[in-house]
C-alpha cells in the first residue's frame, strides 16, 4: 500500500521505502488497524519531539499516520509525541496495532487494554525445542537496575506479567539446530513481555539481540509477529483483525525444515 502526500526530508523518505510499508487493514470513523512492518518505530522519543524533530532522525510510524489521518494530532494521553497511539509493538516487531480517531474512542481502546479484553496473538520464532509443547509463562517483569532492559530477576518496578503459548511445530536448519514455531497469547501487556518470559524459560526468539544470543544476528528481523487483535466495539459487535506474517518472516521460515 503505497502512502500519499508524504513531506518528509528526502533521507527519512529513503528510509521508510527500504522497508516494506505500513498497510491499513481496517479504518472507520473511530479507529484504524494498521500492519507495521519490521524496522519502524511506532513513534519518536519524546526528548526528539522535544528537539523539534530533528530530520536526521528515523521516520516512525506516527509521522506516516499523521500524513494520512491529520484528526489524530489532538488524540491520545501524550498527543505531541504518540497521537491516537493506544498500545505500542517494538521496532523490530511486526504485525497489527489500533490507532483510534478520535479521544472518545482513544479511552474506550484503553480501557479494554487496562482490563485485557483485547486478545492479543502473536507467532514467534523460539530458538530451541520449547517444551511443554504448551503452557503459560507466569512470571513478574521488572527493569535490571541501571537500564531499561525487562527482567523477571529483578525486583524493581516489577508488575504482573503473564503469557499463554503453544508450540505449533518444531523446525530445523541444515544443520540440525532446533526452532520452535511458537503462538503466543499475552494475557497482560508488560514491555517486551513476550521477548523476556520466552527468553527466561531458555527459548529467546530468534534475531532478538537485546535477551538472545549476543552473537551475530543470523537473520535480519526479529522473529515475532503481532498476528491477531479481537475484541468487542464500544457499539458491542465483536471485532477481528488479522495480519499474515510479512515476506521477511516468511523468508526466515522457508530456511527451516519441520522436525
Amino acid at each position: 500500500m503505497r502512502a500519499k502526500g508524504f513531506s518528509f526530508h528526502i533521507s527519512r523518505l529513503v528510509a521508510l521505502i527500504q522497508m516494506s510499508e505500513p498497510e491499513i487493514i481496517y479504518e472507520n470513523p473511530d479507529f484504524i488497524a494498521v500492519d507495521k512492518p519490521a524496522g519502524l518505530q511506532v513513534h519518536p522519543a519524546k526528548v526528539r519531539v522535544q528537539r523539534l524533530k530533528s530530520f536526521s532522525a528515523d521516520p516512525t510510524l506516527v509521522d506516516w499516520l499523521l500524513e494520512r489521518y491529520p484528526e489524530i494530532k489532538s488524540v491520545g494521553d501524550d498527543p505531541e509525541t504518540r497521537p491516537g497511539i493506544v498500545h505500542r509493538l517494538d521496532k523490530g516487531t511486526s504485525g497489527i496495532l489500533l490507532i483510534a480517531r478520535s479521544q472518545k474512542y482513544f479511552e474506550y481502546l484503553k480501557s479494554l487494554f487496562q482490563k485485557h479484553e483485547i486478545q492479543k496473538t502473536y507467532l514467534a520464532l523460539a530458538s530451541g525445542k520449547l517444551m511443554p509443547q504448551s503452557g503459560i509463562i507466569d512470571k513478574p517483569i521488572g527493569i535490571k537496575n541501571g537500564t531499561l532492559k525487562r527482567s523477571v530477576h529483578s525486583e524493581k518496578m516489577a508488575k504482573e506479567a503473564v503469557t499463554e503459548y503453544q508450540a505449533k511445530k518444531y523446525l530445523s536448519d541444515s544443520s540440525g539446530k532446533v526452532f520452535s514455531l511458537v503462538e503466543v497469547m499475552p494475557k497482560t501487556g508488560r514491555t517486551h513481555q513476550i521477548r523476556v518470559h520466552l527468553a527466561s524459560v531458555g527459548h529467546a526468539i530468534v534475531g532478538d539481540a537485546l535477551y538472545g544470543s549476543k552473537k551475530k544476528k543470523e537473520v535480519v528481523r526479529l522473529m515475532l509477529h503481532a498476528a491477531s487483535l479481537e475484541f468487542t466495539t464500544m457499539e458491542r459487535k465483536r471485532a477481528r483483525f488479522e495480519a499474515e506474517p510479512p515476506e521477511d518472516f516468511e523468508r526466515v521460515l522457508s530456511q527451516l525444515q519441520e522436525e
